[in-house]
């Protein structure tokens, strides 16, 4: 009885986590983790059952996030584009700006994930979650500075920060969602299409995570999944809701400042263990 009343709170943490998640973009994995490793689940246990659960959760959150017009996808070829005119058949671009970043974003995180696991093999594991929580803390600050600001948009930051943002995930499993909402907007993407490119761009990259353990065929434990699944799934049309409600600029500044907390949180669970 017990143990099936710790399965329920994993169920209510996972739901409270995805809200925090679908709503500003980050926070499901970096939140839950630890809080399911001082349950005593181990890493087995944990890993593969939150990239189940935000792959599921992140492609529901975008279809959502589509749906009520926080973002529109768009993924039929753009046919009139320069690329595909040039490559013909093999050519592909899709048509919505919000459907090219998710696309070039996802692209970058399978390319950048491959070289970060080659490049963590040899560097100490401290000094790159230092920088990853510095560079988030960094970035959460400039977003509050120049909240009130509207960025020029580049492709060039945009793909400099899919393959970053991959390269965070790839070495220390975290870092995507803060680095990839908070780039986004300094990159001069809508707040709020941010959020359902992120959903949709991580889901993807989780997605490529859970294929990657049944290739490999890890013994893994899926007892968490079901919890973290239905937790997720159930929390993810309120926060879209509360993102389609809440004002740009005001939104913009919760970013900021949820970036800058998480980052900071990062750093305080690397120095004081």
């Amino acid at each position: 009885m017990e143990f099936e009343s710790v399965l329920i709170g994993v169920f209510f943490i996972s739901m409270l986590a995805e809200y925090m998640d679908a709503t500003i973009g980050m926070g499901y994995g970096t939140t839950l983790t630890p809080l399911l490793l001082l349950m005593g689940f181990s890493p087995l246990q944990i890993v593969p059952a939150i990239l189940l659960s935000q792959f599921l959760a992140g492609i529901f959150a975008a279809r959502l996030h589509h749906r009520v017009g926080n973002v529109s996808f768009d993924f039929k070829n753009d046919t009139e584009h320069r690329i595909v005119k040039r490559l013909g058949k093999l050519g592909y671009i899709p048509r919505s700006p919000a459907s090219k970043v998710a696309f070039v974003l996802v692209i970058s995180s399978i390319v950048g994930v491959f070289v970060a696991v080659l490049i963590a093999l040899s560097l100490p594991v401290f000094y790159l979650k230092l920088y990853i929580s510095l560079l988030v803390i960094a970035m959460g600050i400039i977003i509050i500075v120049k909240h009130k600001t509207r960025n020029e948009f580049s492709w060039k930051k945009i793909m400099g920060l899919g393959a970053l943002a991959a390269f965070n995930k790839g070495i220390s499993g975290g870092g995507y969602g803060p680095l990839i909402v908070s780039g986004q907007i300094l990159s001069g993407v809508e707040t709020k299409n941010s959020i359902g490119i992120t959903a949709l761009s991580e889901g993807a990259t989780c997605f490529i995570g859970v294929i990657t353990y049944f290739i490999v065929g890890a013994n893994v434990d899926w007892m968490l999944a079901p919890y973290l699944v239905t937790g997720s799934l159930i929390s993810v049309p309120i926060s879209v809701y509360t993102v389609k409600k809440m004002p740009v600029k005001k939104f913009t500044l919760i970013i900021g400042v949820a970036t800058t907390l998480l980052g900071l949180f990062t750093l305080y669970k690397l120095l004081i263990p």
